[in-house]
């Protein structure tokens, strides 16, 4: 039901006005037929990650993403707590206007 963003890339050297939001604008139209037409279920949330050391996450932000936050800096499948990993921003975007309420339902109806 959370579908994550874990590659977005434009080349530096490509230089087109608003490319980034326009692309993620386009693929946020596209992903809740996309997912029920292949896995019988719409998305309700997306989500991504950004490394704040790296980039500054702003095609998200021109995007309408929201900023939630930063993880601790533990990489997904740590389970020692060990820091291994730099902290990241988290985005999400709700493709589902009850999507808060879905997600905690406790019954498999969410679909």
């Amino acid at each position: 039901l959370v579908v994550n963003n874990t590659r977005f890339l434009i080349f530096p050297w490509v230089r087109v006005k608003n490319l980034a939001s326009k692309a993620l604008s386009l693929a946020v139209k596209r992903i809740c037929h996309d997912w029920q037409e292949r896995y019988g279920y719409s998305p309700l949330l997306l989500e991504t990650f950004v490394d704040p050391e790296r980039y500054r996450g702003t095609c998200y932000r021109a995007a309408n993403w929201i900023y939630l936050g930063q993880t601790a800096g533990r990489g997904r499948m740590d389970r020692h707590r060990q820091y291994l990993s730099t902290p990241k921003h988290i985005y999400v975007y709700p493709l589902h206007r009850n999507f808060r309420s879905i997600l905690r339902a406790e019954s498999g109806d969410a679909q």
